[in-house]
């Protein structure tokens, strides 16, 4: 019978729902926690957990003072994810344009674009394996951008949902809003509460010497790759340890430190301290600009050493690049940044003399009674006539051996050279380092040409002599004069000094090497001596003397090839020097390549280069507190010929 609307088939079907129901249910959990669990937890593991990497930070890269050159500063990479934007926020993107210092217009741009079409992905956009979210940049670069930066995904300007919704769009879940803002602005802007921007922190590299010792020091790509300089031949100790942790987050972006498993801390970088000392590097910096600013050079290089360790303590060069502006620079503005001193090479010129003078004293051949005829064109070499090169003067007495170095006479050079023989003087300037690496530190260094008898003609024995059939960097024109400086030691160019941990422990003290002896002590003290008649009054080089001090060195003129011809317009000159020469504590080249001094001079070493080693030392002088001195050398003795 019936007994209203609660009838006996309604309640059956009733039953039978809930029955469906639960059933449904039951099913429904039994495949999410028994037959698809182990899908599932992946997904959820690759949806909230996640690997965090704590940066480690750059070591700093110092002066022998402890100033700094190279740093890294910590910035905040702000970025926005679109989708979490909220309506009641917008009222607060105008504050976050201003302490963000850009245009609000563009900031609502980024905020309103929240998809992008699959098919406006460039083929360059890569794909995060983590998440497969595709990353591209779309923010312009400046030109002469390093190539490095344009794939670092760690700050890629964008980033889009790997999943495309029904219109075939990419949803947008990162879009970069600054290269980076500092710790202070960082924490205004999470003050604003704006839902949806957040920053992840970075370290950035800068130099606060800007171009100081830019050759020397290199730089760090936006990527973080080394790319030239100490900053790449020493990132082993300076670039320190990643750490990481892996955790979880909440559907809201929460860290859930509770569910945080591993925790690996970063090791930071350790410091490199250099050989360079800022004054002394500014002083050469300086002095070059006032080299361009007289000669209007194509390029120079200015090197100051202690030729007792072969420490660089400057290595200036024209032109230069500011460290910090890397990026800024043009294609045809980016050969600034070869470092000239030990990439470029040129025809030594007269400094190469001391290689026939020291070789012939070293073995024996000479006396220093003994006097040479410069005034003769030809001379008899293994049985055949070879014509010697020109001189810049003219001698009416043969020249007594003091004579040949500081007047500077090829020919009488060649003559030295000729009682070497081939082979020995060959040997001999090999053994002065040309035509090897020195093995300085810092990339892009060649070794320079000369070529073995074997493949010389017959005018080669009369002309490399006086520097021409040869090319070298200026560092191993440099290097040849510290041999004579370091009483006959060829010593290894070294910039760096010490290598400490992040807590400042030395872990690596660097020393003075010796790459071989050259000549004897007392060889290297006789060719000092002659080298101190460079720059007296008889000599090629008064300009750079220096009062009250026993100053060495010589000058270098060398013809520059035009056309397959050594031109008689243009030159390369350089003044290699040390000082005090009876104990040699600085040296200092000065090479300038085609300069054009005014008033048609010509671009000798003595006009363009030796003026500037005397202003140079004088200012070291007062710097490093040199003394003079107390015995000057008797150099009237050796300008007559007696033995020393």
């Amino acid at each position: 019978m019936s007994r209203g609307f609660a009838s006996n088939y309604r309640l059956g079907l009733l039953a039978l729902g809930l029955v469906a129901c639960f059933g449904g249910l039951g099913a429904r959990l039994v495949y999410l926690h028994v037959i698809d669990r182990d899908e599932l937890v992946r997904y959820v593991d690759k949806a909230r957990r996640q690997i965090i990497v704590e940066h480690a930070r750059r070591g700093d890269i110092l002066d022998a003072r402890g100033n700094k050159l190279a740093t890294s500063v910590s910035l905040i990479i702000l970025g926005v994810d679109p989708q979490s934007l909220r309506p009641e926020d917008e009222s607060k993107w105008p504050e976050l344009a201003r302490l963000l210092n850009r245009p609000l217009g563009e900031l609502e741009t980024i905020f309103r674009t929240k998809t992008r079409a699959a098919s406006t992905i460039p083929a360059s956009a890569k794909t995060d394996p983590k998440t497969g979210a595709v990353v591209f940049n779309i923010m312009p670069r400046p030109a002469g951008a390093a190539a490095a930066d344009e794939d670092d995904s760690d700050t890629a300007d964008t980033k889009v949902d790997a999943v495309d919704d029904e219109n075939g769009d990419r949803p947008v879940r990162w879009a970069k809003l600054t290269e980076g803002v500092d710790e202070t602005t960082y924490d205004k802007i999470t003050a604003l509460g704006i839902k949806g921007v957040y920053g992840n922190r970075v370290y950035r590299r800068a130099y606060p010497q800007n171009a100081l010792a830019a050759h020397v020091i290199g730089f760090v790509s936006k990527a973080g790759e080394p790319v030239t300089g100490i900053e790449r031949y020493a990132d082993f100790y300076l670039r320190g340890q990643d750490g990481w942790r892996e955790t979880e987050k909440d559907g809201l972006r929460r860290e859930l430190a509770q569910f945080s498993t591993r925790d690996v801390p970063p090791a930071d970088g350790f410091s490199v301290t250099l050989s360079i000392d800022s004054v002394v590097q500014h002083i050469a910096e300086e002095e070059i600009n006032h080299i361009v600013a007289a000669f209007r050079p194509k390029k120079a290089t200015i090197i100051v050493s202690d030729p007792q360790t072969g420490f660089i303590l400057a290595m200036a060069n024209y032109p230069t690049f500011n460290l910090n502006e890397y990026n800024e620079l043009s294609k045809d503005e980016q050969g600034a940044m070869r470092n000239i001193a030990v990439a470029d090479i040129l025809e030594p010129g007269s400094t190469f003399k001391i290689v026939a003078m020291s070789g012939v004293l070293n073995e024996n051949l000479v006396r220093m009674t003994d006097h040479f005829d410069c005034s003769i064109d030809q001379i008899e070499y293994k049985g055949k006539m070879r014509r010697l090169p020109r001189e810049a003067h003219h001698f009416d007495h043969p020249l007594a051996l003091p004579e040949i170095i500081w007047r500077s006479s090829n020919r009488g050079a060649a003559q030295l050279a000729m009682k070497l023989g081939d082979e020995r003087f060959y040997d001999y300037a090999r053994a002065f380092g040309f035509g090897e690496d020195t093995g300085f530190p810092v990339g892009g260094e060649v070794p320079g040409i000369i070529a073995p008898p074997s493949k010389w003609d017959g005018l080669t024995i009369t002309r490399m002599p006086m520097g021409q059939s040869v090319a070298a960097t200026p560092l191993q024109i440099h290097m040849a004069m510290g041999v004579i400086a370091s009483g006959g030691l060829l010593m290894k160019p070294q910039v760096i000094q010490k290598i400490a941990d992040a807590h400042g422990q030395v872990v690596y003290d660097y020393g003075a090497f010796s790459r071989r002896r050259v000549i004897s002590q007392n060889t290297a003290r006789t060719v000092a001596r002659m080298l101190e008649g460079v720059t007296m009054k008889e000599g090629t080089a008064p300009e750079a003397a220096i009062a009250h001090f026993e100053v060495a060195g010589k000058t270098g003129t060398a013809q520059r090839i035009i056309d397959g011809r050594y031109s008689n317009t243009y030159y390369d000159g350089s003044f290699v020097g040390f000082f005090p020469a009876s104990h040699p504590q600085i040296e200092i080249s000065v090479i300038v390549y085609d300069g054009r001094p005014p008033n048609g001079l010509k671009a000798y070493g003595t006009v363009v280069a030796a003026p500037s080693f005397k202003h140079i030392g004088e200012q070291l002088i007062q710097y490093r507190n040199i003394r003079p001195p107390v015995e000057p050398a008797r150099n009237a003795l050796v300008m007559q010929g007696d033995r020393p």
